[in-house]
């Protein structure tokens, strides 16, 4: 035999010895779903029977045993999931990830994500300290006993399981806190902005709510420029005089920077929810029908993982959330009930000055303080451990610390200054724990309701509920501050930290909380809109957001008197954007002689802003959008317009410039001539042309809004791999955009890795229709499937189900259990 037949041949031994190996490895990460297992800290015998699409129902004796088979089935199917959610929360994604992940890191420490949950752990009911304990005890349980290869982000990163703590769960709740709270963020923003522009530029830019005034605020431009914030002259002695130090606050922009890329993203645009539910008078069934599907982060696996929970007492089925023992979204045998976001203004940040001579006391109202300082020790990837030390003020925690704020503080040792965050969930009394577990065993409308009213719940949420009595609710429950009458930055800006009148007055009572039961008009529908009325006696929050599929949803509602439970399906899927039907208006305008402009217009004939996957309308209608808000709005920002649209599109600013005709905006001030807002709007629109037409080819007939604008699940982290995004990422055609009922998020900004345009990333993360007649007719879906693990029939064969918006049977009453693991006390 020749050499070359030798070396072919050793080449296919070892392929095949590797596809053995990889076949084995892959066998044995998959958990045990048949027959039985032994385990330690069970009470009493546990059934868990997956059905055809992988969801488990629990059938346990006791509360604990129920609690403990969620912990195992999330660690079976969740495992890596719970591991990047642990070290999120413990702020230790570099111990994995290398030193790309230590600014995230450093901003979690800073924050004191893990030290206000051990806080919330220690102040927790004895009766939550048992459900927590029994469902840690079911991950542990699951590592000890069902674990024979860890999964492949484990083994590719060198990662090792670590056993869950219950403290893991509440710092995981204050990450989904943090998410659905991001009001500092747009206060950063405004900072920024007021270094360029003055204040009536930033209410242009950042308008208030529809048909609203901007909030009658001090004029904070000029505070800032008073405030010598850049790192030349931050280190400068304190005045004399009680006042503040004048001059130049040229380099707070770049603070600003650095801040906002190292902290995660808060506050970003095109992330709610829409919920709504209806009276059984307007209901075919004479029974309460509700909907629900929360927009976030579409990763895979999803957020979510469906479970049904079975034990004396407890009967309920719906969304739960790896990491906690609750099921957050569902139905019971009595209730239905569903969330979306109020956006309440629950952070405020300050501008803490520092003693001079000593870095650790801050100025307060009365006199110097000393700060609480906390040690940190990072552990890095490849490289050695990082320390830094971390502070705290009256008002919370010193972001500043993290090292992100170098740019403008200058030296820490010598700085003027830091900043703070004073937030609600960092709170030690913070008890959404509890108040879930009340939620799901509410026995009516009214039970709820006291339920959520009595605990301290963060973040606030629009709550609605309908039991099979027939009432139906809503409430808006959570911790919101109080402000004082004489605060004149409204949580605007970042407020002097030393001066008392932007300190918190307490908290809104939870009798003036926003709530209604059993409407006249007989439904009851949020979409983060503004809740309450503009002269509503306490002030709940500036961010609400823009109307439009609100709007949709009422339209629809008011558009028969009856509705099924397929009528609300359809209503889910409605791609009807309001908000790009009003800036087609000015589209349609455009007189272009661009070659391509012909057909591109013909291309809008019978577009009414319904923003399907199969037309090239509304990629025209955004591609043209993107390019003339940076037009208008780029040579006046400068560098912070790269920041403001990383989060948000600016729409409701363009769409007022073309409305006043506005030339202050449309003028490019970075040329002689003088621009109208018409030559930009041609300007745009060819530039969008040529854009797309290289992406896409000369031929628009053929563009499609679904090539371009496909709803990604990025798998963390192997999305950010080219060679391992193909099999782990997951994506699908959507149409939509940020202001359709069936959400999905549009940005102007390309994709980091692959410079994609328009790829959608927030989404209905799940949808949820309850039927309080018949529960069997009940539904859900979610994103993508219910294992993480790549390789298994169930890592995504829910996402083309979910792209053509189809549900799942929220019960498994009747149907066959392919697949029953008995877990029993022992092991």
């Amino acid at each position: 035999m020749t050499w070359w037949r030798r070396s072919l041949w050793g080449l296919l031994a070892l392929g095949a010895l590797g596809a053995i190996a990889a076949a084995v490895y892959s066998w044995r990460t998959m958990p045990t779903i048949d027959g039985e297992l032994r385990v330690s800290g069970l009470e009493q015998p546990v059934h868990i029977e997956r059905d055809a699409d992988g969801i488990p129902t629990l059938k346990a004796r006791n509360r604990h045993d129920l609690l403990f088979a969620l912990g195992f089935v999330h660690a079976q199917d969740r495992l890596w999931q719970l591991e990047t959610h642990r070290r999120i929360g413990a702020g230790r994604l570099a111990e994995a990830f290398g030193e790309v992940a230590l600014p995230s890191d450093k901003f979690l420490r800073a924050l004191g994500v893990r030290r206000a949950a051990a806080a919330q752990w220690a102040r927790a009911s004895a009766d939550t300290r048992a459900a927590m304990r029994a469902y840690a005890d079911g991950v542990n349980a699951f590592l000890a006993t069902d674990l024979r290869a860890r999964p492949p982000e484990m083994l590719v990163l060198g990662v090792q399981p670590q056993p869950w703590d219950p403290v893991d769960s509440y710092a995981w709740m204050l990450m989904m806190a943090y998410d659905l709270g991001g009001n500092w963020s747009k206060e950063l923003l405004r900072l920024r902005l007021a270094l360029r522009l003055p204040v009536a530029r930033i209410d242009e830019l950042l308008p208030p709510y529809p048909g609203e005034k901007p909030l009658p605020t001090a004029d904070y431009a000029a505070l800032f420029r008073a405030l010598r914030l850049d790192a030349a002259t931050a280190t400068a002695a304190l005045p004399s005089s009680g006042g503040v130090i004048a001059g130049d606050v040229s380099a707070f922009d770049r603070v600003l920077d650095r801040l906002q890329a190292a902290a995660r993203p808060s506050g970003i645009e095109g992330v709610g929810s829409n919920n709504w539910v209806v009276a059984g008078s307007h209901t075919t069934t004479g029974a309460p029908l509700l909907a629900n599907d929360p927009h976030l982060k579409l990763t895979v696996p999803a957020l979510w993982y469906f479970a049904r929970l079975e034990a004396p007492g407890i009967r309920v089925a719906g969304a739960t959330m790896p990491g906690l023992p609750a099921v957050v979204l569902g139905q019971n045998e009595h209730i239905a009930w569903g969330f979306t976001n109020t956006n309440p203004d629950v952070q405020d940040l300050y501008i803490e000055r520092l003693h001079p001579a000593d870095p650790n006391q801050v100025q307060t109202p009365d006199g110097w303080a000393p700060l609480k300082t906390f040690d940190e020790v990072m552990k890095v990837r490849g490289k050695p451990d990082v320390k830094i030390t971390v502070r705290e003020s009256r008002h919370g925690p010193v972001i500043s610390d993290a090292g992100i704020a170098d740019d403008l503080l200058g030296n820490k040792a010598r700085s003027a200054y830091a900043i703070a965050l004073r937030w609600t969930a960092l709170d030690p009394d913070n008890d959404t724990a509890a108040a879930s577990f009340a939620m799901s065993e509410a026995r009516d409308v009214a039970s709820f309701i006291a339920a959520v009213k009595s605990w301290v719940v963060a973040p606030m949420q629009n709550m609605v509920v309908a039991d099979r009595a027939g009432h139906i609710g809503w409430i808006a429950p959570g911790r919101v501050p109080l402000r004082k009458p004489a605060n004149d930055l409204l949580g605007l800006v970042p407020a002097p930290g030393w001066d008392a009148r932007y300190d918190w007055a307490g908290w809104v009572p939870a009798d003036a909380l926003p709530q209604q039961v059993d409407p006249a008009r007989g439904w009851i529908a949020t979409a983060n809109q503004r809740v309450v009325p503009a002269d509503y006696p306490v002030f709940l929050t500036s961010e609400w957001a823009p109307p439009f599929r609100q709007q949709r949803i009422e339209q629809l509602l008011s558009a028969r008197p009856k509705h099924s439970i397929d009528d609300l399906a359809a209503i889910q899927a409605d791609v009807k954007s309001l908000a790009s039907a009003e800036m087609l208006l000015w589209l349609r305008r455009v007189q272009s002689k661009h070659p391509l402009a012909a057909a591109a217009q013909r291309s809008l004939d019978g577009f009414d802003g319904t923003m399907t996957a199969d037309r090239a309308a509304p990629l025209l209608l955004w591609a043209w959008q993107r390019q003339l808000t940076q037009r208008v709005f780029a040579d006046e920002l400068g560098t912070v317009y790269e920041r403001a649209i990383a989060t948000r599109t600016l729409r409701d600013a363009l769409h007022g410039v073309l409305e006043r005709d506005d030339l202050w905006w449309c003028d490019d001030k970075t040329t002689p001539a003088a621009e109208t807002c018409a030559q930009q709007s041609v300007a745009a629109f060819d530039a969008a042309l040529d854009e797309w037409r290289q992406r896409l080819g000369d031929d628009v007939s053929q563009w499609r809004w679904g090539q371009v604008h496909q709803a990604r699940s990025e798998h963390r982290p192997f999305s950010r791999v080219k060679l391992l995004a193909r099999w782990f990422e997951l994506r699908t055609p959507v149409g939509g955009d940020s202001f359709t009922v069936d959400v999905s998020r549009v940005l102007y900004q390309p994709d980091p890795t692959t410079g994609e345009l328009f790829l959608a990333e927030h989404g209905p993360s799940l949808r949820a229709l309850y039927d309080l007649a018949d529960p069997k007719r009940s539904r859900f879906m979610h994103s993508t499937g219910q294992s993480g693990l790549p390789w298994s029939k169930w890592y995504a064969n829910l996402m083309p189900e979910w792209a053509r918006v189809q549900y799942l049977p929220l019960w498994g009453d009747g149907m066959p259990a392919p697949a029953t693991l008995v877990l029993s006390p022992g092991g």
